[in-house]
């Protein structure tokens, strides 16, 4: 029998990493040559062997990244962090994940993205919040959700919005009641204090993403003047109470250089980032600009830069669209995430706002077996070049196709653009990325096979 799927081998398993955690400089050669004895599934294996390659090099980023982490960021967040984020909803919960994957022969996700309100105390240009009406979801339908959930093996939850910590007490309920899951807010850094800082040291299991789009003109350009520097006040106070959060970045035509810029990126880890996430802008809703879409050249740059910053950075930074040769293409419907919109609509992704069912009439069962997540499963991957993953914004024959046969019902109440009417909006930008991508994909595959 497998020790770590035993109740006494789980407890163990995490005794053994608290202890190696009280130490980290001198623990984490022995924390990372244990992961790989007890690892089962090849593919872990091999992930522990290249960390292990790269924590052994003292002089490394990683290395000084791992660092920094395990030693400025409050004890009660170190612990929750190994615990809850590496163990739970990693190592012991990824193999039952599969597990149920086979059992009910469904996508069944790492994560799952939630909207606990649609209301915001800001109007950014782009965001799809404010397409919709103002809809919460309560506190029993989000803990149902999680308590289904972690039967399933998901123990990583996200928030979104709208602004996700005007339900911060709710938010913080949820944190106490399952502490057993890591919890991640996408925030515009407002309503962030002091108050609410030991509130996160105190649960230890709840991390922000500050939305930021750049230095102060861009940033206050989309999203209002004054928000910089709120944002800027807000990492302050997380950084002195030893919080772990990051940055979360949308690209697009006129802010894609500066926000991959040496000049950003170290601004974002003098402030305290431990990670960054970048997503492209996507032009939700009938009114949305496509000319505010980056430019494949900023895309193809954001590409080559986004590698860059992971390899000399000691910041770990993600790109959702770009990254997609990481995760064999498409990470949504269920594969790896998926969104559950305030007014409880079960979506495949975010920017996807198209459903079957709704979590306040559906288990998450059924909302992973409903015909719109299961065309994406069966469609999966959508692009043999993993530059071009998504469905909508570089394969929009793919959506329209999944939302026909699937005949999934728009969730944005307030807009009337039909799913062919996206895809025909989105067809020549995705036509324009194809040419510039198909390049880049060659080329590595070619580097693959010479090496």
């Amino acid at each position: 029998m497998n020790l770590a799927k035993t109740r006494i081998g789980e407890a163990a398993i995490k005794e053994v990493v608290k202890y190696m955690l009280k130490d980290p400089e001198n623990n984490i050669p022995k924390l990372i040559n244990w992961a790989d004895k007890i690892c089962i599934r090849e593919q872990d294996k091999k992930y522990v062997k290249s960390v292990k390659k790269y924590l052994d090099d003292k002089d490394s980023n990683w290395y000084k990244y791992t660092y920094k982490l395990l030693t400025e960021i409050h004890p009660n967040v170190k612990e929750k962090i190994g615990i809850n984020y590496f163990l739970n909803a990693s190592f012991f919960g990824i193999p039952v994940q599969l597990e149920n994957e086979k059992k009910y022969n469904c996508n069944v996700p790492w994560a799952i993205l939630i909207d606990p309100t649609s209301a915001c105390n800001l109007k950014c240009k782009g965001c799809w919040a404010g397409e919709y009406s103002t809809w919460n979801l309560t506190f029993e339908d989000l803990d149902k959700i999680i308590r289904q959930g972690k039967e399933l093996g998901t123990y990583m939850y996200i928030f979104s919005g709208g602004e996700p910590l005007i339900r911060k007490k709710d938010i913080i309920k949820l944190c106490e009641k399952h502490d057993d899951c890591a919890f991640l807010a996408f925030t515009n850094g407002t309503l962030v204090d002091e108050e609410f800082a030991k509130e996160l040291q105190r649960v230890g299991n709840f991390s922000l993403a500050f939305s930021v789009e750049g230095f102060e003109k861009e940033t206050d350009f989309r999203r209002g003047e004054g928000t910089f520097n709120a944002v800027m006040r807000a990492m302050d106070i997380l950084k002195e109470a030893g919080i772990i959060f990051g940055f979360s970045t949308c690209y697009h035509r006129y802010n894609t250089e500066a926000v991959a810029s040496k000049e950003y990126i170290d601004l974002m880890i003098e402030k305290g980032c431990r990670f960054g996430w970048y997503f492209t802008y996507v032009p939700v809703g009938r009114d949305s600009d496509t000319d505010f879409m980056a430019t494949p050249e900023q895309r193809a740059y954001m590409y080559r830069r986004i590698n860059e910053i992971r390899a000399t950075e000691p910041i770990f930074v993600m790109d959702f669209w770009n990254d997609g040769e990481f995760s064999n293409g498409c990470i949504a419907g269920g594969k790896r995430y998926f969104h559950i919109n305030a007014n409880g609509d079960c979506e495949p992704c975010a920017f996807i706002h198209y459903s079957n069912m709704n979590i306040k009439e559906h288990s998450l069962i059924e909302v992973l077996q409903s015909p719109l997540f299961m065309a994406y499963r069966r469609n999966m991957p959508f692009n043999k070049n993993h530059l071009r993953p998504c469905p909508l914004l570089d394969n929009p024959q793919m959506i329209k196709k999944m939302v026909h046969e699937s005949d999934a019902y728009s969730t944005q109440v307030l807009d009337d653009e039909t799913v062919d009417e996206l895809a025909a909006k989105i067809e020549p930008k995705a036509e324009e990325w194809a040419k510039v991508s198909e390049e880049i994909w060659d080329e590595k595959l070619k580097k693959v096979q010479n090496f």
